[in-house]
């Protein structure tokens, strides 16, 4: 009762030879995962620092103060 059946054991054996087994597949993996993450981090830090730089858009109306944005942003047909 205590102790495991074959198929537990087979399936323990088979999960340690995928892991483990043959060219480093778990380094190879968590390296890829590693440069992932690396990726997404860059992708990040570089949409940060575009809208940092990209002042926000003032027309000449608005610096007027003639139209409300949200009067502008909306179709003419939904203006009431």
């Amino acid at each position: 009762m205590g102790s495991f059946s074959i198929w537990h054991w087979l399936i323990v054996i088979a999960v340690i030879a995928v892991l483990f087994g043959g060219r480093g597949k778990l380094t190879n993996v968590m390296g890829d995962f590693a440069k992932g993450i690396k990726a997404f981090k860059q992708g990040m830090k570089d949409d940060e620092t575009a809208e940092a730089e990209t002042p926000p858009k003032v027309t000449a109306q608005q610096s007027a103060g003639t139209a409300s944005p949200a009067a502008t942003d909306r179709p003419a047909h939904d203006r009431t």
